[in-house]
C-alpha cells in the first residue's frame, strides 16, 4: 500500500445549510465550525476558507463562522423550487481556485450532498486530494466513495473519556522538605499546566490521526500546535524552548522522549501506547508468579508494543 500523501495547503468550501440541517435531524448540538477547523489543522494549513448560504435565513451562525475567518458567500433562497444556488456557485469557485493556484493541493468538501460527486471526481482527476466532512446520516454514499477521506461530523463532536490533567512532580526521596509555595511559584506552575495540556492535547490528537505507526517528531508537534492555535508562544510559559517543554512533560511521566541526532530534536513516543505497555506488563506479571522457572531478565520489554 502506498504512502498517504501529505497534505500542505488546503481550500475549504463549506456548503453551510446542508450541513446544518443535518446536525439539527442528528439531534446534535448547534453546529460548530472550529471543531471542524481543528481537526483539518492536524493534517495542514488552511489558505482558503468559503461558505454558501443565505445568511439572512442563518443569522445566528455569521459571527461564529466570521471569528473563524471564513468567507460568506450570500446565496439568496430560491422558494419556487425551494433549491438555492449555493451548489453551482460553490463548484464553480472550487474548479477557478483548482486551475489558478496550483499551491492549493487539497480540497475539503464540508457537505453530504451527492450532487457534489462530480466536483470532487474532477478535482481528483487533477491531482488533488479531496476530504469530505458531513453527518453521518444525510451524507450520500456517492460521495463519501468519491473522496479520498471523509470525515464524520458526529465522530468530532462525540464526547470523548477526559484525559487526567497531567500531574505535578512527585518531591523525590530523601530530599529537602518543601518550602510554602510563593504566589509567583503558583502562577508559574498554572502556566506551565496549562501548557503541558497544550502539548498533550495536540500529541493525542495526532497520534490518532497519523496512526500509531507513524514517528511523531517534536518540531511536528509544535507546528501542528501552532495551526491550531497561532498565539501560541512557549516563552510565555516560561520555557526558552519547545524542547524545554517537551523535556519538562517527560520528567512528568506523560511521554517518553528519543533523542534524533539528524535533527538535534526528539521523537515523541505517545504516552497512550506507554499506558498500553503498562496494562500488558500488569497482565503478564502474574504469569511470573505462576512459572518462576522463568527469569526476569528474559522478560521483553513491552513498552513499544503496539496493538
Amino acid at each position: 500500500m502506498g504512502k498517504k500523501p501529505e497534505t500542505e495547503n488546503m481550500a475549504v468550501f463549506c456548503d453551510f445549510e446542508n450541513v446544518a440541517l443535518g446536525v439539527r435531524d442528528a439531534r446534535n448540538a448547534q453546529f460548530d465550525i472550529l471543531k471542524v477547523l481543528e481537526k483539518l489543522l492536524l493534517k495542514g494549513s488552511i489558505v482558503v476558507k468559503k461558505a454558501y448560504c443565505d445568511w439572512e435565513r442563518y443569522k445566528d451562525f455569521k459571527a461564529a463562522m466570521h471569528e473563524a475567518a471564513f468567507e460568506l458567500i450570500e446565496i439568496p433562497h430560491v422558494r419556487q423550487s425551494g433549491k438555492n444556488s449555493a451548489d453551482i456557485r460553490m463548484v464553480v469557485d472550487a474548479l477557478d481556485l483548482c486551475y489558478t493556484k496550483l499551491h492549493v493541493d487539497t480540497f475539503v468538501i464540508v457537505s453530504g450532498d451527492s450532487d457534489f460527486s462530480p466536483l470532487v471526481s474532477k478535482l481528483r482527476e487533477n491531482n488533488k486530494i479531496v476530504i469530505g466532512v458531513g453527518v453521518k446520516n444525510s451524507s450520500s454514499d456517492l460521495l463519501i466513495a468519491n473522496c479520498d477521506e471523509f470525515i464524520y461530523y458526529d465522530d468530532l463532536v462525540r464526547v470523548k473519556k477526559t484525559r487526567k490533567k497531567t500531574p505535578r512532580k512527585a518531591p523525590r526521596p530523601g530530599g529537602r522538605t518543601a518550602k510554602p509555595v510563593a504566589k509567583e511559584d503558583k502562577e508559574k506552575e498554572v502556566r506551565t499546566q496549562k501548557a503541558l495540556d497544550l502539548v498533550m492535547e495536540t500529541l493525542e490528537a495526532l497520534a490518532e490521526e497519523r496512526g500509531s505507526e507513524e514517528k511523531i517528531w517534536g518540531s511536528m508537534v509544535k507546528q501542528t500546535l501552532k495551526r491550531r492555535r497561532p498565539g501560541f508562544n512557549e516563552s510565555y510559559y516560561g520555557f526558552r524552548s519547545f524542547n524545554r517543554l517537551l523535556e519538562e512533560a517527560a520528567s512528568r511521566g506523560l511521554m517518553d522522549l528519543d533523542s534524533d541526532e539528524k535533527s538535534g530534536g526528539y521523537i515523541i513516543l505517545s504516552g497512550i501506547l506507554h499506558e498500553q505497555a503498562e496494562e500488558l506488563q500488569k497482565h503478564y506479571s502474574q504469569w511470573f508468579e505462576m512459572a518462576p522457572i522463568v527469569h526476569k531478565q528474559d522478560w521483553v520489554r513491552l513498552e513499544g508494543v503496539k496493538k
